[in-house]
């Protein structure tokens, strides 16, 4: 027997206001056609004034704990994926924490941009499978919006707000890929790319800073180091291409999307896409498509999950999972 810490409860939160590729015409050389065309995204959404990255979280949990019929005591931890914390300290993972009523166990933030969600599946997956945890709420949330410059055409039409939030329980295996549950993972990070996307600010620069990003070279990388960090993980587990039920990828941008699916063999028919109304919603974005692939009726229960991710770093990494 082998412990495996399996999906038991989903839920994503979205904000009100929705903001079309058109919104953007007013003030930018830009086109609806021309964001879709590039991207695949059509429309995002952005977090109300006052309406913070830890608001975000906290109703995607909630969605997630009632999704699992669980409260929050039955937690034992949160891990929470951002890059758009609240404040400086603490966590955002805490406040969550507060306001679930969660009054035991621990919580905290997990940072690797895009990539952050795969990193706090596999943070969580390590404490159920060491004891340190029976159940984890994984949460990943980003209010994105407040780091644009919303001068720079090529980055702000591509970012959305919102957050996403599964629940692992620690349950018992057979040891083999047939198991429900975490199967395998794969981190990777390279700082040496650091000025192919990053914030130009911080705490210790004392200035909060705007996303830059060079595109196409983070293009160039993503595709090749998807589909590498997708098939190691899958080798982990014993598995292959062949197996996948879902690809579950970042949703960055489609043509990402679409060269990754091809790399690994294959059809699009096999992808949870969810670019085109919520953009790139940084570590949300696996959570937010994993809920909303449920509640289409795509994901069911044993289906084979790849989810991979790659951002700022560059960090990049894939997650097998059984459903």
């Amino acid at each position: 027997m082998a412990g495996r810490a399996v999906v038991v409860g989903v839920g994503h939160y979205l904000p009100e206001r929705v903001v079309p590729n058109s919104e953007f015409e007013a003030t930018l050389d830009t086109s609806d056609e021309w964001i879709r065309t590039r991207s695949g995204i059509e429309r995002r959404h952005f977090a109300a004034e006052g309406e913070t990255t830890s608001d975000l979280a906290t109703y995607a949990a909630e969605a997630a704990l009632k999704d699992a019929g669980l409260t929050a005591d039955d937690i034992d931890a949160i891990i929470l994926a951002t890059s758009t914390a609240d404040l400086t300290f603490p966590s955002a993972a805490t406040m969550v924490q507060a306001r679930l009523g969660m009054t035991g166990g621990f919580a905290f933030d997990v940072q690797a941009v895009c990539a952050g969600f795969v990193y706090a599946l596999a943070n969580a997956n390590a404490l159920i499978l060491s004891g340190q945890a029976r159940r984890v709420l994984v949460i990943g949330a980003e209010t994105f919006s407040r780091i644009m410059d919303w001068s720079d055409r090529s980055t702000c039409v591509l970012f959305g707000d919102g957050a996403g939030a599964v629940i692992l329980e620690a349950r018992e295996g057979k040891g083999t890929p047939q198991d429900r549950g975490i199967l395998s993972t794969d981190l990777n990070s390279d700082g040496r790319y650091k000025d192919l996307l990053y914030v130009d600010g911080g705490v210790s620069t004392q200035n909060t800073g705007y996303l830059r990003m060079q595109g196409n070279q983070v293009f160039r990388h993503a595709v090749d180091k998807l589909a590498k960090t997708a098939e190691t993980a899958l080798e982990k587990a014993g598995l292959t291409s062949a197996d996948i039920d879902w690809i579950v990828p970042h949703q960055a941008n489609i043509r990402i999307i679409q060269g990754t699916a091809k790399k690994m063999g294959l059809s699009m028919d096999h992808v949870v896409v969810t670019v085109q109304d919520h953009g790139n919603t940084s570590a949300a974005s696996i959570p937010l498509a994993l809920s909303v692939g449920k509640a289409r009726g795509q994901i069911k229960q044993g289906d084979l999950i790849v989810t991979e991710a790659i951002g700022g770093g560059l960090a990049w990494g894939a997650v097998v999972l059984r459903w």
